[in-house]
């Protein structure tokens, strides 16, 4: 599955914070659309053969976490981006 752009909290459109994420496009399930950040944590949480690339290169996976207020949200795997790779698809 694929991670193809993203939709922010609304007023939060420019922000460079992956909590602020609504929900992200996937592509390559069941059902090609939005789906809650929290939504696409449990998916991955569930299984751990489970795995969505972001769709830029290095389409590094998205990994479930969790902030100090448990909020559950994702982030790309580390890499020498200088920011997440996550919040560099296209927004809606």
């Amino acid at each position: 599955m694929k991670a193809t752009k993203i939709k922010m909290k609304p007023g939060c459109g420019t922000s460079n914070n992956l909590l602020e994420i609504d929900s992200i496009f996937l592509t390559g399930c069941s059902e090609d659309g939005y789906y809650k950040k929290d939504k696409v944590y449990d998916y991955l949480k569930k299984d751990s053969s489970n795995s969505i690339q972001v769709n830029i290169s290095p389409y590094p996976n998205l990994i479930p976490v969790k902030s100090k207020n448990d909020e559950k949200y994702v982030r790309s795997m580390a890499n020498d981006s200088e920011n997440d790779n996550l919040l560099k698809l296209p927004r809606e």
